[in-house]
């Protein structure tokens, strides 16, 4: 098929690919842009979230996005969330928690994590489990999330 050009915002930085339209954008990044942080773990089921990107504010999976519905878009990468090379305070709050193991669910988690606490700062418990129930983790289990999140949100509430 005919590549198309797509331009986008991604991490803060306008972004030109041309790529075949039938590439997803999982595929783009991790191929063309050489952004692994987003992971590939259910082969492009849309199950798992470890490809979880935030897609104009919100957590998508980007194995289920052709690389032509972005066009326009703002997209964040878990790349995308480092503050002058250091950690986000979500990053700093997961590793503090313990919610980190193997860490391959962990770019997919922090940025559903991010995707909640910047829509809403003083998640409940069902919030948040709500906002990572996209995002499976066979290692630390969710408890250890959550207490991340709420970390992070209230260091957030005290700056």
């Amino acid at each position: 098929m005919k590549p198309i050009e797509v331009i986008f915002t991604l991490n803060g930085k306008d972004t030109r690919v041309s790529s075949d339209p039938n590439r997803t954008l999982l595929e783009v990044l991790r191929n063309d842009l050489g952004l692994t942080g987003t992971k590939d773990a259910c082969g492009g089921e849309g199950e798992c979230g470890a490809c979880t990107v935030i897609l104009n504010g919100k957590p998508v999976n980007s194995c289920l996005l052709f690389i032509g519905q972005v066009m326009g878009q703002n997209i964040t990468t878990i790349e995308g969330l480092s503050e002058k090379g250091d950690y986000h305070p979500i990053q700093k709050a997961f590793v503090e928690a313990g919610a980190v193991q193997c860490g391959y669910c962990t770019p997919g988690a922090v940025l559903a994590s991010k995707a909640l606490l910047d829509n809403n700062p003083r998640p409940s418990d069902q919030e948040i489990s709500d906002g990572l129930s996209g995002n499976l983790c066979r290692c630390t289990g969710y408890k250890k999330m959550m207490d991340a999140i709420h970390l992070a949100a209230e260091r957030h509430s005290n700056d």
